[in-house]
């Protein structure tokens, strides 16, 4: 903060600025590693963001210090609740780059069909409005089968 305490200084918000940008330029790779890097650093980015719009000074803690001296509790409480959602969207996109790796070895996010049309497109400068596949409703190789698979019964499950 300056030395006044009640503007944050350029070289705090230009940091948040670095940061921010930082991660949401590693959200845009294909790797997801990368994105959850990126969303690590847009957090933080963000957080800090919250916390130059507070007021600085002492504790908000009612009798310590005198109430115009107060830092603001309001984005205290944001970040940590920021800082919790954080975590939990971390762990969520840790799972699934490790599934992804244990999978195919790999964690870099493949294209889709539909994208490689929509660049295909893009670069005639042409839009579609149907789908183009020809594999009908049923031929669609990304759709998951409705049906649960058949467990098959083995000697003790109750058929005699």
């Amino acid at each position: 903060m300056s030395a006044s305490g009640s503007n944050p200084t350029l070289v705090l918000v230009v940091a948040v600025g670095v940061v921010v940008a930082c991660g949401v330029n590693l959200l845009l790779e294909r790797s997801l590693s990368r994105i959850l890097l990126g969303v690590i650093l847009l957090g933080n980015g963000v957080n800090l963001l919250i916390l130059l719009g507070g007021r600085s000074g002492a504790a908000p803690v009612v009798g310590t210090a005198p109430e115009d001296r107060m830092s603001d509790p309001l984005p205290q409480a944001m970040v940590l609740t920021s800082i919790v959602i954080t975590f939990g969207l971390t762990a969520f996109l840790l799972a699934v780059s490790y599934r992804s790796w244990y999978l195919t070895g790999d964690d870099e996010v493949p294209d889709d069909q539909e994208d490689r049309q929509i660049i295909r497109l893009a670069e005639r400068d042409e839009s579609v409005t149907a789908d183009l596949g020809g594999e009908g409703p049923n031929g669609d190789p990304e759709q998951v089968d409705p049906e649960p698979a058949r467990r098959r019964l083995r000697r003790g499950d109750g058929v005699g």
